[in-house]
């Protein structure tokens, strides 16, 4: 998928092609009879053919015009194809297919957990992947990382060498199976990196820096925010309320 400015450049530029990896994308994705696939970012329509070969119904978005008129010009009948920017749009779909620039991933992840769906595969750069599965106290650990798996169970299936894309990229990148969890509103994920910001303070000073508070005493308050788990995250965001001042 190109970068959402529609210029070439990143991950943009490069297609994924390995009819192997396609293939077990489509696999991994297990569609059933009737179920509405989302596409976002055709490419050249290797993946998106392959889909809609398997799939009742294919619908797709793609940024790039050239790409959006290579993958048009396949044909496919099942297929609805937008050139449009995927991540403006609250569609209702069952099973999501993507690779995506690296540029777009962060945004991807926090589009993703405010939808509803069954589940979805994703291609990402492989150092991306290590952070949304990274756990407390590892240094990958972030808010993307809390936010990705409060809304999502996240598989790291393989690597994809870079030979697996034309041209190939300087990275690697990594093959993850998303299952859908719970919808986080956007309130709770702006929170979450707010409370990343400070994430190397206790909650209790990382809070009253950000002039909220916890509804009641809480024994997380002397932890530091990267120390705590996604569940304790979560806890967190839905009990704050503003700082009360005398």
């Amino acid at each position: 998928m190109p970068s959402r400015t529609g210029k070439r450049r990143g991950l943009g530029q490069h297609y994924l092609s390995d009819p192997s990896v396609i293939d077990q994308i489509v696999e991994l994705a297990h569609i059933g009879p009737g179920e509405l696939v989302l596409e976002i970012g055709t490419g050249r329509g290797a993946l998106t053919q392959k889909l809609c070969t398997v799939a009742t119904r294919v619908e797709a978005f793609e940024v790039d015009r050239q790409n959006y008129l290579a993958t048009n010009s396949l044909g496919l009948e099942n297929l609805t194809l937008h050139l449009e920017d995927a991540f403006l749009r609250r569609r209702d779909f069952d099973v999501l297919v993507s690779s995506l620039p690296y540029s777009e991933s962060a945004n991807f992840v926090e589009w993703l957990a405010q939808t509803r769906y069954s589940r979805g595969v994703v291609v990402v750069q492989r150092d991306f992947a290590q952070k949304l599965v990274a756990d407390p106290g590892d240094a990958r650990y972030r808010a993307i990382s809390v936010i990705s798996q409060l809304s999502s169970e996240v598989g790291f299936e393989r690597e994809i060498a870079k030979g697996s894309f034309d041209p190939p990229p300087r990275v690697v990148s990594a093959l993850l199976a998303i299952r859908f969890e719970r919808v986080l509103p956007r309130a709770q994920i702006q929170l979450i990196k707010k409370l990343f910001s400070q994430r190397r303070k206790k909650l209790g000073s990382g809070l009253k820096s950000l002039e909220l508070q916890l509804e009641d005493e809480d024994s997380l308050s002397s932890r530091r925010v990267e120390t705590l788990s996604p569940n304790e995250i979560y806890r967190i965001v839905t009990q704050v309320r503003p700082l009360q001042t005398i």
